[in-house]
């Protein structure tokens, strides 16, 4: 998908000098595929001390069934 918009040049920039991309396409790329796994991440943490526990779960049983 071909998309045109403006971005800093500043910030392009020091995105290339943390990385090693050579093309704007690839840090850009790169940019939204950590975004997009930051956020997951982020939902993840909104689940702890959601979750209940049955306290009748043996864990040790379960690996000596290994």
């Amino acid at each position: 998908m071909t998309t045109n918009f403006e971005i800093d040049q500043t910030l392009l920039q020091e995105a290339f000098t943390l990385s090693d991309y050579q093309t704007e396409q690839a840090v850009i790329e790169a940019a939204l595929r950590e975004y997009v796994q930051r956020r997951k991440q982020l939902k993840v943490l909104e689940l702890f001390g959601t979750i209940d526990y049955d306290p009748e779960y043996d864990y040790k049983q379960q690996r000596q069934q290994a």
